[in-house]
């Protein structure tokens, strides 16, 4: 419980500052976060995410990464239900008070594609198997410091984030799952699933 607690507060921090920054980038006309202001939330976000909670959970904060550290026995099958059910009732908690504090302009929270169904796919499944990579590369190596390995991993999230204007930059399916609940926008949402669950099954 407490480690899906702290499953659960990671994933809201994620969605809070990441997503909501978008949100109130289109609510608020004097903003003017952009997308490099935007990136920078999820950044600090999960920086400040991994910092806090990877002692008690591992920071996942991703039903995708969750999955993919099972697929390689580094996670036991048996918690991997609730750590989903965790990080999916956080993604939602933030998406309702991002939606509670910006209005209609949450919907920019939402992960929505610009581009075919088919090339979004493509790009959140290679997007999801560099993230993945990067999370195995740091969490394997013992000779990497904490710090570094959050710095690693929110700055791999960050750079990704920078083009998510092709997809929304998602590669985790509670992040897209909440907004979407809570703004009621889900239009080829499949893909925010399947995409970042079979990149990071691949990567790992």
């Amino acid at each position: 419980m407490r480690r899906c607690a702290a499953e659960a507060s990671g994933t809201f921090i994620l969605v809070l500052l990441g997503p909501g920054a978008a949100a109130v980038d289109r609510s608020f006309a004097n903003a003017s976060l952009g997308p490099v202001g935007v990136a920078l939330a999820f950044f600090f976000a999960l920086l400040a995410g991994i910092s806090a909670f990877a002692p008690t959970s591992g920071a996942h904060f991703n039903p995708a990464v969750t999955i993919a550290f099972w697929s390689i026995r580094r996670f036991p099958g048996r918690e991997v239900l609730a750590y989903i059910l965790a990080q999916c009732v956080g993604a939602i908690a933030a998406a309702i008070a991002i939606r509670a504090t910006t209005g209609e302009a949450a919907v920019a929270a939402a992960t929505l594609p610009t581009v075919s169904v088919a090339t979004a796919f493509g790009v959140e499944f290679v997007f999801s198997a560099i993230l993945m990579a990067v999370i195995l590369g740091v969490s394997t190596n013992e000779n990497v410091p904490p710090v570094l390995a959050a710095l690693a991993v929110a700055g791999c999230v960050g750079g990704l984030a920078l083009l998510g204007s092709l997809t929304g930059a998602s590669m985790n399916p509670a992040r897209s799952f909440g907004p979407a609940l809570a703004s009621e926008v889900w239009r080829a949402h499949w893909l925010y699933w399947l995409a970042p669950i079979t990149g990071m099954l691949a990567a790992a």
